[in-house]
């Protein structure tokens, strides 16, 4: 390891201030108000006013493009992406920078990968769906994403397709569950489309949900591992008049006859633009998704005595997306757009009241697999990831970045460390962003980000540039935290420089390693 280790912790504090806290507020934040720029900030800034909370101010250029890049594609901007965003004085340049990322490949890859935590995809135990069913399910939802089918169509798919889990993807749904009773078909259901816990309802509601999924059969093929998932009308429960019973959530009671598929009836229920539950559940997670916190939270744990912080919020919310056909990018571009997402991660209010009604933006880590692509894009290195299974489609090539990895089985052991989720329920808490000793011990101590960092082909041919020490650290603080240096940074880096702890060739890789140890890295802000 790196003999002046102590050293590199010191600087690491140095330039991050004590404790690894942020820079400057300079450096994240604008000095002008927020001003209510669309009916999200009107409602937002309303409920603060009620309750005596200010918003924090605007979020700085360069903390947005990084924050954008984060939470819409899951990927670092580049020290080009973030230089022409930066010298770009366009009005509308975080609007046309929104666009342009909604429509780029990683929206896709990294969507996928959430609505892969949401819908279970993994081969191996406990959800058994197998390699080549993983694959075909994962490509399906990604080709979704990518295409931005209207989401009642997607849904309707996941619920009423029949057919082989190898050709008929959707159908992947019903495999991808412990529990395949019909009551435990009812609590995946209700969970991923609804948010709710099943598990908290009294019991002949959720008898009566499960009804419609008792129909659902499974049948093996000669083709191993194939099974075909079917309506079998033979499964019915007559009440003696040719017809079985069902009740909807809403209480309503269901005659379902002979010969027509139940799930089809739930989800025409389901999918209505009245239902208070669909457009709710979906508007709700995705809202958590890029601003930290559900406006009703947990986000899978929609229930009468959970209240949304701001109700306005979240009806009109529901209300755009019925609007629009069900239009998920719509719901994306109206909430990155908002002044609510762009405002500063520094607090001008209550921080605990400001939390739960949106008065900044929340700090939080970045998720195991963002951060080893970031890791990785930064050093130019790839990442070596591994499967217990000894079937096809387990090799996964080093150059395939983690956001696009289809089967939750294929790991690596720093996935594991920095609580990349198992998928094994659907539920949101299985993802552990918290930080660990261990996870601060691996970046800054392990042979693992050690050689990454010293087998760097940028870092070594930042040294041998012949670039000042100015111009270095410009490039890696672009790089890496996609802004340029402070002034009291870099004063703090060229004197380390003089200290000789370090070869001149050295510096560069010296000052990777702490800007990649420092918070404002491993934090979305």
């Amino acid at each position: 390891m790196i003999t002046h280790l102590a050293s590199l912790v010191a600087l690491t504090a140095a330039l991050t201030g004590a404790g690894g806290g942020p820079s400057p507020a300079g450096s994240f934040e604008t000095p002008a108000e927020p001003a209510a720029c669309g009916k999200i900030d009107e409602l937002v800034f309303a409920s603060l006013k009620r309750l005596g909370l200010r918003p924090a101010n605007l979020c700085s250029d360069a903390v947005f493009v990084r924050r954008v890049y984060l939470d819409a594609i899951g990927t670092v901007p580049t020290a080009d992406e973030t230089r022409q965003f930066l010298a770009d004085r366009s009005a509308n340049k975080r609007a046309a920078l929104i666009d342009r990322l909604l429509e780029r490949k990683e929206f896709a890859d990294y969507w996928a990968m959430k609505w892969g935590d949401l819908l279970r995809v993994k081969a191996e135990f406990p959800i058994k769906l197998w390699p080549l069913a993983a694959q075909v399910y994962h490509r399906w939802i990604h080709t979704s994403i990518q295409q931005n089918k209207p989401y009642d169509r997607f849904v309707r798919e996941l619920l009423t397709e029949s057919g082989s889990n190898f050709a008929a993807p959707p159908v992947n749904f019903y495999r991808a569950m412990q529990n395949r009773e019909p009551p435990g078909v009812a609590q995946a259901v209700a969970l991923t489309f609804m948010g709710s816990r099943i598990e908290s309802w009294p019991k002949d509601r959720s008898a009566g949900m499960a009804a419609f999924f008792a129909q659902i059969a499974y049948k093996s093929t000669a083709e191993w591992k194939e099974e075909i998932v079917f309506f079998d009308p033979e499964k019915a429960v007559a009440d003696g008049k040719g017809s079985s019973a069902a009740v909807l959530p809403d209480g309503t009671r269901v005659e379902l006859p002979r010969g027509k598929d139940p799930r089809q009836v739930f989800a025409d229920w389901l999918i209505k633009p009245e239902n208070p539950w669909f457009a709710r559940n979906i508007v709700n997670r995705i809202w958590y998704w890029l601003l930290g916190r559900g406006i009703i939270h947990e986000p899978d744990d929609i229930r009468a005595n959970n209240p949304p912080a701001i109700p306005e919020l979240l009806a009109w919310l529901e209300h755009e997306l019925a609007a629009s056909h069900y239009d998920l990018k719509h719901i994306y571009r109206s909430i990155l757009n908002s002044q609510t997402y762009q405002l500063s991660p520094l607090p001008r209010s209550d921080a605990a009241k400001g939390e739960t009604q949106f008065a900044y933006y929340p700090v939080r880590r970045l998720e195991a697999e963002v951060l080893i692509d970031a890791l990785n894009q930064i050093t130019g290195t790839r990442e070596e990831y591994s499967s217990g299974i000894p079937e096809p489609f387990t090799f996964i090539p080093e150059e395939q970045r983690s956001i696009t990895l289809a089967d939750g089985s294929i790991s690596s052991p720093f996935l594991e460390l920095f609580g990349r989720p198992p998928r094994d329920s659907g539920l949101e808490s299985e993802r552990n962003n918290r930080s660990t000793a261990a996870q601060s011990l691996h970046l800054l101590n392990s042979t693992h980000v050690y050689w990454k960092i010293t087998h760097s082909r940028g870092l070594h041919g930042l040294a041998l540039s012949g670039k000042s020490l100015r111009e270095i650290a410009d490039e890696l603080y672009l790089t890496i935290l996609s802004r340029p240096p402070t002034e009291d940074e870099l004063k703090t880096m060229e004197a380390y420089a003089k200290t000789g702890v370090a070869k001149q060739g050295e510096i560069p890789v010296d000052l990777a390693w702490a800007l990649i140890n420092c918070a404002e890295f491993l934090y979305r802000h």
